[in-house]
């Protein structure tokens, strides 16, 4: 089964592939809410259990770029079932696990599914659709990964509730058999796969996979847990990159084609993901700190306010795509930006000023910017794409997202922590937090300034 871009896609290979992205983001964000539950039933601590949820970043991290490639090589439809083919055993496996070794095993095993289906629906939509129709289907998988975002916890918390932390593995199972099943009925084949006598680059594989765990593992603040101090890591995670770049630069077959980089408007797109994922990560980790001690709200109140961003963002998505489409990737990602710097500025001051109101009158201004910027990136960086490499394109997008993430969550936190002066947020007074907060927002609003600059001289109309 092939497909011509020029006619309208079908419909259950859209599903399939919007599927793929909201069961990817619901594997993250209902597994979190699983962790108390977790440390009851398995007796262990919190620290022990939160690798159920590191260790499925990681995984996804560190094979996101493998899988592209093997998709450029080997075609996007048998990659994309592959992967849900693991995902789904795997998901059976954490739902069965008799301990937490066995689960955070498994948990790893479900990340390289994972990275498959963050991977790959991007490039395989891409190549479904006419270029003018291009945006609107990058906003369509954007508001997937919103609404898996918002619905884990939603759904988890419930299944939990009722039946127990094997009850959201069970579900991810079920998805998961769901979506392979339309994905053999509905996906195209791919249109042609590369011919290469030398194959995969397993060398630069394994480069990459040190540099991208070392890298993880210290933006996480995770290295000391496995014997490892920051003296040591950067320094073995420079030297594995000097010598992944050497293995790229002298390998028939590369790994990443280090050429494609060399494209403006696809290094820029990927260096402003970085930036931008950087700072909504900020608003994820930062901004709850923010309610719970510096507008002292409830658990119950700070929930229900941190809702209204993924909510926001699942219903701007499509819009988002309709209006690249309509205006140009350079105007609407500009736009996005420009605007969302405006809007970081107005978080850094309204909530203290004037509260919750200000809070979520900047979150809704905000996170439209956020779909915008995703729509207009994401169409820009598949059109600059050659065919044959969209594949890997398109993972090295969503690594960079990821590491923005980890980034983000450690260097913003970390910026929180030092203007408040002590960690012991119990003991702060509302007055610091507020000040903490203000000069978080204008680092955050200082990146997204950065990438509309970025952004300017790098893109075409």
């Amino acid at each position: 089964m092939r497909f011509d871009p020029q006619t309208k896609p079908p419909r259950l290979a859209i599903i399939a592939l919007s599927g793929a992205v909201l069961l990817a983001s619901m594997a993250v964000s209902i597994t979190a809410i699983a962790l108390p539950a977790l440390s009851r039933a398995m007796d262990a601590p919190v620290a022990a259990v939160q690798w159920v949820v590191l260790i499925y970043l990681l995984s996804v991290t560190i094979t996101i770029v493998l899988a592209g490639r093997c998709a450029d090589l080997f075609g996007h439809r048998f990659i994309l079932l592959s992967g849900l083919t693991i995902f789904t055993g795997s998901s059976l496996l954490c739902a069965i696990a008799p301990n937490l070794t066995t689960l955070i095993i498994a948990r790893a095993i479900q990340g390289i599914g994972g990275a498959v289906l963050m991977a790959l629906p991007v490039s395989i939509l891409r190549g479904m659709v006419s270029g003018e129709r291009t945006g609107s289907a990058m906003g369509l998988l954007a508001s997937m990964s919103a609404i898996g975002t918002a619905l884990g916890p939603a759904l988890g918390g419930l299944l939990i509730a009722g039946f127990g932390w094997r009850s959201a593995f069970i579900l991810l199972t079920v998805c998961g058999f769901i979506l392979l099943a339309l994905a053999i009925r509905a996906i195209p084949a791919s249109e042609q796969t590369q011919k290469t006598r030398h194959g995969l680059d397993l060398s630069g594989a394994f480069l990459l996979a040190v540099v991208l765990l070392l890298y993880a593992l210290m933006a996480s603040g995770q290295q000391s847990t496995i014997g490892l101090g920051l003296s040591i890591t950067i320094p073995a995670a420079l030297v594995a990159l000097v010598f992944f770049i050497i293995v790229e630069v002298k390998s028939p077959s590369p790994l990443v084609p280090l050429s494609v980089l060399r494209n403006p408007a696809i290094s820029a797109s990927l260096l402003t993901n970085w930036l931008i994922s950087s700072v909504m990560m900020a608003m994820l980790v930062v901004g709850p700190l923010f309610l719970s001690f510096g507008l002292l709200l409830g658990e119950a109140q700070t929930g229900l306010v941190v809702a209204v961003g993924p909510v926001v963002a699942a219903l701007a998505g499509v819009p988002a795509g309709r209006l690249t489409d309509r205006f140009g990737t350079k105007r609407i990602l500009t736009t996005g930006l420009g605007v969302m710097s405006i809007a970081l500025i107005s978080m850094a001051y309204l909530p203290v000023q004037i509260g919750i109101t200000g809070y979520i009158v900047s979150l809704i201004m905000l996170t439209p910017c956020f779909q915008l910027f995703l729509a207009g990136n994401n169409t820009a960086i598949m059109n600059a794409a050659p065919e044959d490499q969209r594949g890997i394109i398109s993972s090295l997008m969503g690594l960079s997202r990821n590491l923005g993430f980890m980034t983000g969550a450690s260097v913003m936190a970390t910026i929180f922590i030092s203007a408040l002066g002590q960690e012991d947020l119990l003991h702060a007074t509302v007055n610091s937090v507020g000040s903490a907060f203000t000069i978080t927002l204008l680092t955050a609003a200082g990146l997204a300034f950065t990438s509309l600059i970025i952004s300017l001289f790098s893109l075409k109309e």
